[in-house]
């Protein structure tokens, strides 16, 4: 019986390589060459995860996102504006009724930054964060909108990589022994492992996914060390013997990285992810406890151990911000489940010197109208809406761009979604433009053929 890939069928590579001796062959390696130069390729590392050279000098190292599922109300949380508060009750400029938040607001730090009640403990690190008040993105629904947020494209049906996948593609990993992106509770739905995926990336940038637990399947060894290396030895030259031959699907490499990657985490992953071990005082910062309450405080002090160990990109998500009924009593349950662990990880960053060095990204996939949505909520917008940078690279104490008098509309420094990939990428060091994949005949970016850098934001 043949190979399964020693097909008969003459493939255009065959015939380039016999026909006319060959010559069309060498030709097209030529061009390839040229083109290779042209794009400023560098050579093939031996290990697709090694760290890599950055394009120019980096800001940060690190990012921590995170990410408030179902769009958060800004206008009932870190977006005070008082002429909404003056004209609650009266008809909005594009319809519906005017309705200002029933929280108080008051101001915090040396900065006189608003927070409502219901960040109380976040509002203590007002002055480390650098706001980006005018946001806009393309669609009003989740699914969309999740999915271009994380991976640039609205178009799930046309998977693009992730922002995690595009770091490690142009970065690599400082720790070869731990994923370089890590997910933690990603949500199920909205695009789902899309949000983490590498597409037509290879497969070793993709994210990997874990849940507050701890908990990464198949990690854990069920053999002694010594006898799984000559397992996988085994099984790993049986696979570069299929990458070497001529038909062999591309992800067969990146299974054979994916592999010896998976047997070095098994001494390392388990420890990093037990936060039994930290200090009692760590874990009651945080709020850890036992249950769903105490989901999110291992997320963030998770992270902050992730990301502490060399982890390049790490998400944690809290869902649940979806708040077109039960506005309020749904504010106050979910704010109180971020408000602390939010501040305790900002602190412990700080205080472990991580802080200079990791950006950390908070916000929605869009924000909320100041406008009523039944009898207690409030719609969609895409318009105008905030998110919060703190940490490395970016000025501390500082709003950049803002919507109008009532929060439905960006007014000035405008930001698309692209634009805020843009700004992430050049804050790691990374020309967005330059951060390119040839895939179907074409280069691909996470900014498409859009994104703006807002260098005013830089410190």
């Amino acid at each position: 019986m043949s190979h399964p890939f020693h097909s008969p069928t003459l493939t255009r590579q065959t015939l380039l390589r016999s026909a006319g001796a060959g010559f069309g062959y060498l030709a097209l390696a030529g061009l390839l060459g040229h083109q290779q130069q042209a794009f400023g390729a560098e050579k093939k590392l031996e290990h697709p995860l090694a760290p890599k050279k950055p394009h120019f000098t980096p800001r940060a190292k690190r990012i921590i996102f995170v990410f408030m599922e179902g769009a958060m109300s800004q206008l009932d949380t870190f977006e005070y504006k008082p002429q909404l508060v003056k004209d609650g009750g009266k008809g909005g400029p594009g319809g519906g009724t005017l309705t200002s938040s029933k929280f108080k607001f008051k101001q915090y730090g040396q900065t006189g930054s608003w927070f409502s009640e219901l960040l109380p403990n976040i509002a203590t690190h007002a002055d480390k964060f650098c706001w980006l008040r005018g946001l806009h993105t393309d669609t009003p629904a989740h699914p969309q909108a999740v999915v271009q947020l994380h991976t640039g494209s609205a178009n799930a049906a046309l998977t693009r990589p992730s922002m995690g996948a595009w770091l490690l593609y142009g970065l690599g990993s400082d720790n070869q022994d731990l994923p370089g992106y890590v997910t933690i509770n990603p949500p199920p739905n909205f695009g789902g492992a899309v949000n983490y995926g590498s597409a037509f990336l290879p497969a070793e940038y993709q994210g990997t996914r874990i849940n507050d637990q701890g908990q990464l399947p198949n990690v854990k060894a069920y053999s002694a060390r010594s006898l799984q290396r000559k397992q996988l030895d085994l099984i790993q030259s049986m696979n570069r013997d299929l990458a070497a031959t001529s038909g062999a699907p591309d992800p067969v490499d990146a299974i054979i990285e994916s592999f010896e990657l998976g047997f070095r985490m098994q001494s390392k992953v388990p420890e990093l992810l037990d936060i039994s071990k930290e200090p009692t005082h760590v874990k009651e910062a945080y709020g850890v406890k036992d249950g769903p309450q105490g989901a999110f405080a291992r997320q963030c002090l998770m992270a902050r151990r992730l990301s502490e160990a060399g982890v390049r990109f790490v998400e944690i998500c809290q869902s649940g911000w979806d708040h077109h009924n039960n506005l309020h009593k749904g504010l106050i349950d979910r704010t109180g489940t971020i408000d602390q662990p939010v501040a305790a990880l900002l602190q412990d960053l700080e205080t472990r010197g991580l802080l200079e060095e990791t950006l950390v990204l908070f916000g929605s996939e869009f924000g909320r109208q100041p406008t009523a949505q039944g009898q207690d909520g409030r719609d969609h917008n895409i318009t105008g809406y905030s998110m919060a940078l703190a940490g490395a690279g970016v000025k501390a104490g500082y709003v950049h761009g803002g919507t109008d008098e009532y929060g439905i509309k960006a007014v000035e420094g405008r930001m698309h979604t692209n634009d805020l990939h843009a700004t992430l990428l050049a804050l790691m060091g990374l020309d967005h433009e330059r951060l390119r994949y040839r895939y179907a005949g074409r280069d691909f970016r996470l900014t498409d053929v859009a994104g703006n850098v807002a260098t005013e934001i830089f410190a």
